[in-house]
C-alpha cells in the first residue's frame, strides 16, 4: 500500500522522454472519469496495460477494471495486501464504485478543510498535533528542489497534498498519490480551494500506475519510513520505471544513528518494526536501495524530528520553535562539517535515473 502519508492512522479521514501538459483545472474534472490528460499517462498497475474508459470504471485489456470515484481512478490491487487499512477502505469504495455514499464538504473560501483540521496531527507529525481542531492556516512546507519549470512531478503518499501545492507553487506540474480516497478527495477539494493545478489518484507505490520514463521528478515524505523495507526496494524499482532518463527523485528517510532516532528505539526495545512503525536505516543500507535508481547521495533533511518544517516556524509553540530552529543552524552547519550529517534523524535521498 506504499503511497499512504502518515494519515493513515486516522479514520476519518512504457519508455518516453515526451513531456505531458498537464496544465487543466482540477475544477473540470467530470464526475464519472478521470482527467483527459491525467488518463493520457495511466495504464494497468498490474501489467502496464493501456487502460480505456467506460462509465465509472477503467479497463485493461487482460480485464483487469478499476473504478473512477467522483472523478478520481482508484487504482489499488485487491489481491495484494495492504499495509494500512486506509487501503482496503479505498478498495471498499471501490466496489461500490459510484453507488457508494460518501461525506460531502463544501469547504468556503478562508476556511480549513475538516479532513486537515481533524488529520493534521497525523499527516504532519507530532510536533503539529496542537494544531487539531485549531487551525487558521494549511502549512505549505518549502520544497528543497529547483524551479520547476513545467516539469512533471510525481509525489508518493501525498495525504491531502501539502507537498504537491507547494510543487505547484515552484512551478511543477504535480500529480499525487495515495492509497486513502479520503486524503485524496481532500487534496482535491484543497487544489479547487486555493486555485492549485494538480492531479490526484489512489494508488499504491509498489505498483504505479504510469507509463514508462514520464516523470521528470518523483518525492515522497514521510512515507517510506514507515513500510518494511522489501516493499521500499519495490517502489524504487517502480519510481525507476516510471522516471525519464535523467529524471531525479528525492525522498525522505529516517537515520538509525539519529539522536531522537535513537531514543525511539530505544523505547520500543530495539525490536523490529511492526505495523505502521517507523523503520529506521543506515546510510550505506539506503544507498545500496537507491542504486537501483541510478546514481545518489544523502543530504540532511532534518535534527531532533522526522517532519517538522522549518517553514512552519509560525505554527508552533515556542519550546518547538527553539527546537526547529536548532534544527536548522545544524542542518546547515552539516554542510561545512559532514560528520554533523551522520547523526541527523531525517534524510534525504537524492538519486539520478541513468
Amino acid at each position: 500500500m506504499l503511497g499512504s502519508s502518515r494519515h493513515l492512522g486516522t479514520d476519518d479521514l512504457e519508455e518516453s522522454d515526451h513531456r505531458i501538459d498537464m496544465t487543466s483545472s482540477a475544477q473540470h474534472l467530470s464526475p464519472s472519469s478521470p482527467n483527459e490528460r491525467l488518463s493520457e499517462i495511466l495504464v494497468c498497475p498490474r501489467d502496464k496495460l493501456p487502460l480505456s474508459e467506460r462509465p465509472g470504471l477503467l479497463l485493461c485489456r487482460n480485464g483487469h477494471r478499476y473504478s473512477v470515484v467522483e472523478g478520481i481512478p482508484i487504482l489499488l490491487l485487491a489481491e495484494v495486501e495492504q499495509n494500512h487499512i486506509e487501503g482496503t477502505r479505498s478498495l471498499l469504495v471501490a466496489e461500490a464504485g459510484e453507488k457508494a455514499e460518501l461525506p460531502q464538504f463544501n469547504v468556503r473560501e478562508g476556511e480549513i478543510d475538516p479532513f486537515v483540521r481533524n488529520a493534521i496531527g497525523a499527516t504532519n507529525g507530532s510536533l503539529y498535533q496542537h494544531l487539531v481542531g485549531n487551525i487558521s492556516e494549511y502549512p505549505i512546507p518549502s520544497l528543497r528542489l529547483p524551479d520547476g519549470q513545467g516539469k512533471l512531478f510525481l509525489e508518493i503518499g501525498c495525504s491531502w497534498g501539502r507537498w504537491c501545492i507547494a510543487a505547484a507553487r515552484k512551478g511543477y506540474q504535480p500529480v499525487g498519490i495515495d492509497p486513502s480516497l479520503k486524503g485524496i478527495r481532500a487534496a482535491r477539494r484543497i487544489a479547487r480551494q486555493l486555485g492549485i493545478e494538480a492531479q490526484y489518484l489512489v494508488a499504491d507505490g509498489r505498483y504505479l500506475p504510469f507509463r514508462n520514463g514520464v516523470f521528470d521528478q518523483v518525492f515522497s515524505y514521510s512515507v517510506m519510513q514507515h513500510i518494511p523495507k522489501g516493499d521500499v526496494r519495490t517502489s524504487l524499482q517502480e519510481v525507476r520505471r516510471v522516471l525519464r532518463a535523467g529524471g531525479q527523485c528525492q525522498v525522505q528517510m529516517p537515520n538509525v544513528f539519529g539522536v531522537r532516532c535513537l531514543y525511539h528505539q530505544l523505547r520500543r526495545g530495539f525490536r523490529a518494526a511492526k505495523d505502521f512503525e517507523v523503520r529506521y536505516w543506515r546510510r550505506r543500507e539506503l544507498s545500496s536501495a537507491f542504486d537501483s535508481i541510478g546514481p545518489n547521495y544523502i543530504s540532511v533533511d532534518g535534527y531532533f524530528s522526522l517532519n517538522a518544517q522549518v517553514s512552519d516556524i509560525r505554527f508552533f509553540p515556542r519550546r518547538y520553535r527553539v527546537l526547529v530552529c536548532a534544527s536548522d543552524f545544524v542542518r546547515k552547519l552539516s554542510r561545512t562539517f559532514p560528520p554533523f550529517g551522520w547523526i541527523a534523524d531525517s534524510l534525504y535521498v537524492t538519486a539520478t535515473r541513468e
